[in-house]
């Protein structure tokens, strides 16, 4: 049975959430990165009522889990690898996600063409196994096509050589607005999540990991926070902060995250219209390529190349790019151009390196995730992906009871617990969006829309009721908060976005009374646009 969610928007004050960040006293748990991994740490531990409180360095989702491929799945490559627990604990919590916000995560077709005889009976067999391993979880039979009916699921594939396809089905879902929802439920959980808030320090007595002192980014104000257990999630840079815990203990550590850098070309629809998206399991170098319909508009990519910096915007490889148009033109009637590329955007996976073998190819590291406690109780998860951070969230306080960090609580609940804007079992999801499906609210819609300007529309399905909600109830700071995670539009559409810069920032000014920097949002937007020499 499905825990309903708390409706109704919680005011999200930056000041009433600093004046308890500031209050005395410790906290139970305190997590240390605000993306997919510590904000469903923290909606696990605040539902079993834990004393929680999550910092950010930068805004929710800033990173990693705002730059996904938008696809929840068990990871057909996975199963190709002969990693059978990975898919089928995957498979399961990607039923899980559906069933508790499914107003942010719906099932979606995929359709593999086949250019050679063997490949229809060759894929489809893996795929069958990818349908019993997910049981009664399935999303739809895996089926064999014939070329007419491939053409009709991808009017624009290449018809010459075709020999017919296969048909099997996962999920896709909104990234950085899930990541929203997993905040504002821990929040009505009672968690406290403060976004631009950077850890400066950590503190220690007798050894022991006891809290960290942070920084209000907006303010310069400094605050020290308490906590029996601290729990480092901060994705690809996970290793900053086991660095600093291990000379505060004088010690050394070796860095266990190998990053890899994804690229995602945006272009517009009808390069692949329709319904269902186009999944190629081998391209011409072994990686997998997707055609993934999202938000009005068609995702391709992704690639998967080791990257040694760690920058917050990451920007694409012109070999990169290269790839997923060359690729992109081996399957489709018109294959996209440079000058078609409506966004561009690079996320950074944080591998695992398996025992610090640095030479090893990052698209043969391993998916799954790590959780580390030092000898100080400082506990780091990392790895992973999106589609299992309910069962990463359990995993990291099963490892904190362990190491005796926290007393044992009572299981987790967050399998049956639906997520702020879930409608009803049985009701149907619902939208504000001049597209459907851009804007998803669920429950929330109505609210939304009864703000003031909830008939002003700027442009791209944007109203002013949206940028007004999401000043006050979404966390938002920024003009690239409002445009980038809580409206995707910088994601789809960057020269847009950067249009109604001006526009969001007067509305979020007007909300917030800070600098919503609309200036250096316009420079963020261009260089989506800019294309790798």
């Amino acid at each position: 049975m499905t825990i309903a969610p708390t409706q109704g928007a919680a005011p999200t004050r930056r000041e009433d959430l600093l004046a308890r960040l500031g209050q005395a006293g410790t906290w139970d748990l305190v997590v240390v990165g605000g993306g997919a991994t510590g904000l469903g740490v923290a909606l696990d531990a605040a539902a079993r009522g834990l004393r929680v409180a999550l910092l950010e360095s930068h805004d929710f989702a800033k990173g990693t889990s705002s730059r996904a491929t938008k696809l929840v799945h068990g990871g057909v490559r996975y199963l190709a690898q002969g990693n059978v627990a990975l898919v089928r604990e995957a498979l399961h919590e990607r039923t899980t996600l559906l069933k508790n916000a499914p107003h942010l995560a719906q099932p979606l077709a995929f359709v593999m063409p086949s250019y050679k005889l063997w490949e229809t009976p060759f894929y489809g067999v893996g795929l069958k196994m990818y349908d019993a391993l997910a049981g009664s979880a399935g999303l739809g039979p895996t089926e064999f096509l014939s070329r007419r009916q491939t053409l009709a699921c991808l009017p624009t594939a290449l018809p010459q050589g075709l020999k017919g396809g296969v048909k099997y089905w996962d999920g896709q879902f909104d990234d950085a607005r899930l990541a929203l929802a997993l905040a504002r439920t821990a929040a009505a959980q009672g968690a406290l999540l403060v976004n631009y808030c950077p850890v400066t320090t950590l503190l220690y007595q007798d050894g022991k990991l006891t809290g960290l002192n942070c920084r209000d980014a907006e303010t310069g104000r400094e605050y020290t926070v308490r906590a029996t257990c601290v729990v480092n999630a901060t994705g690809v840079w996970v290793d900053e902060l086991r660095r600093q815990d291990a000379e505060a203990l004088k010690r050394t550590v070796r860095p266990i995250v190998a990053p890899s850098q994804g690229v995602h070309a945006v272009v517009d629809r009808e390069f692949l219209p329709g319904s269902h998206a186009l999944m190629v399991p081998k391209t011409i170098d072994g990686r997998v390529l997707f055609g993934v319909p999202w938000m009005g508009k068609l995702i391709l990519g992704t690639t998967d190349t080791p990257r040694g910096d760690l920058p917050r915007e990451p920007r694409p490889f012109r070999e990169e790019l290269d790839f997923i148009l060359s690729e992109s033109a081996r399957y489709l009637v018109r294959a996209p151009r440079r000058e078609d590329v409506r966004s561009l955007w690079v996320g950074l996976r944080p591998l695992v390196k398996p025992g610090g073998d640095d030479g090893e190819p990052t698209k043969a590291l391993s998916r799954e995730h790590t959780v580390l406690v030092s000898r100080s109780g400082l506990v780091t998860v990392t790895g992973g992906k999106w589609t299992t951070y309910r069962a990463m969230a359990e995993d990291v306080l099963e490892k904190c009871f362990d190491a005796r960090l926290l007393a044992r609580r009572p299981a987790g609940v967050t399998a049956n617990l639906a997520l702020v804007g879930a409608p009803s079992a049985g009701a149907p999801a619902t939208s504000i969006s001049a597209a459907p499906g851009i804007h998803l609210y669920g429950t929330e819609a109505a609210e939304v829309g009864s703000l003031q300007g909830g008939d002003r529309h700027l442009g791209g399905g944007l109203t002013a009721a949206m940028v007004r909600f999401a000043a006050r109830h979404e966390y938002a700071r920024t003009v690239e908060d409002v445009l980038a995670r809580r409206i995707r539009l910088l994601f789809t559409d960057a020269a847009l976005a950067a249009e109604l810069a001006a526009e969001v920032g007067g509305l979020l000014q007007a909300e917030t009374g800070v600098d919503p920097q609309a200036a250096a949002f316009r420079e963020l937007a261009a260089s989506y646009l800019r294309m790798p020499a």
